[in-house]
């Protein structure tokens, strides 16, 4: 780790300067960020930002990204501060959204692995047999909710994005019924004799 890791509008952490806060401290310093005193964002900054910096590693294993998701959580619960149940401790209300966060990062890398994947492997696939009567036959037999995406992605060739802003769907409902869309046409096509 530098010896300053981290740099946030104003604030620079560095690990000889972490602090320990009591809980009626830290209190204090929470009204006081309400009221918008920089000293006491910096306070809890530094008393926060390893704790974050750590969670946020643990669940990305990725130290770069870690820093990006808990300096983003650190913000984003800044200006939710007015929101805050001053009675609890702001530890644990910071760990939760940068946990949410870096959750939400890990599952958007292996969404986006695994559809890059499948894409790569049954786009030959499908390219290769696309207008063959068995395929053509297999899609019209495919439930509404599969067919107009796979007749979409891999017959007339649009980008999930495209996809999902002509049907009105988010980008993930498209994913996951091309996936299983694919997944019953791989089924019904293998189950056929050559």
């Amino acid at each position: 780790m530098a010896t300053e890791a981290v740099v946030l509008p104003g604030l620079r952490w560095r690990p000889d300067r972490a602090a320990v806060l009591s809980p009626r401290r830290e209190r204090a310093l929470v009204r006081a960020a309400q009221r918008g005193d920089a000293a006491a964002v910096e306070a809890l900054f530094r008393a926060h930002w390893p704790a974050c910096h750590r969670a946020a590693a643990l669940i990305t294993h990725d130290p770069v990204a870690a820093e990006d998701i808990a300096q983003e959580a650190f913000l984003a619960a800044l200006a939710a501060l007015d929101r805050f149940d001053r009675s609890r401790p702001l530890g644990p209300w910071l760990k939760r959204i940068v946990a949410n966060r870096a959750i939400d990062l890990v599952r958007a890398r292996a969404a986006r692995r695994e559809v890059q994947a499948a894409a790569l492997g049954e786009r030959a696939a499908v390219e290769a047999v696309a207008f063959s009567d068995d395929v053509l036959t297999a899609v019209a037999a495919l439930p509404d909710e599969q067919r107009t995406p796979i007749v979409l992605r891999h017959l007339l060739e649009l980008t999930p994005s495209e996809i999902a802003e002509i049907s009105g769907l988010p980008v993930g409902t498209v994913n996951s019924r091309l996936r299983r869309g694919l997944d019953a046409l791989r089924a019904v096509l293998e189950q056929e004799p050559p």
